[in-house]
């Protein structure tokens, strides 16, 4: 068997030059609709529609920051992100940040609840299939 040393591996994902435009655009109607949802509706699922919603904006953010990262390495470390800001209420700080300014309890939450990690799961799975999608029709 012979091998080449001319293979440099496995490359990141190409990326077109509208990645972060279409990403950005995503990002606002994804923030729409979860403001929509939480100020316009009412009911038991808007809580979990809103934690899906905001994984999907973590997802979002990471592929603006990182347009050549494969969909599946933004789709981890969006996960990772969402379980770091949610284990990091369990410190109380997040809290202490909401109540000291507002806006600040829709970045970093308040109370720590696990269901959370599977509905942000849930919010990395959709944005990372829809990518994934996404960029397949575009080739």
């Amino acid at each position: 068997m012979s091998t080449s040393t001319s293979d440099p591996g496995p490359r990141p994902a190409a990326r077109p030059r509208r990645r972060r435009p279409l990403v950005a655009g995503a990002a606002v109607v994804v923030v729409l609709t979860g403001l929509g949802v939480r100020l316009l509706l009412a009911g038991a699922w808007t809580g979990p529609v809103g934690d899906a919603l905001y994984a999907v904006l973590v997802y979002l953010g990471v592929a603006f920051l990182l347009p050549r990262r494969s969909a599946w390495a933004v789709g981890a470390i969006a996960l990772a992100l969402c379980t770091a800001i949610e284990l990091f209420q369990l410190t109380g700080l997040p809290l202490a940040w909401a109540e000291a300014f507002g806006p600040a309890r829709l970045v970093f939450g308040t109370s720590f609840v696990a269901s959370d990690l599977a509905l942000y799961a849930l919010g990395v799975v959709a944005a990372t299939t829809a990518d994934l999608l996404v960029s397949r029709a575009r080739r």
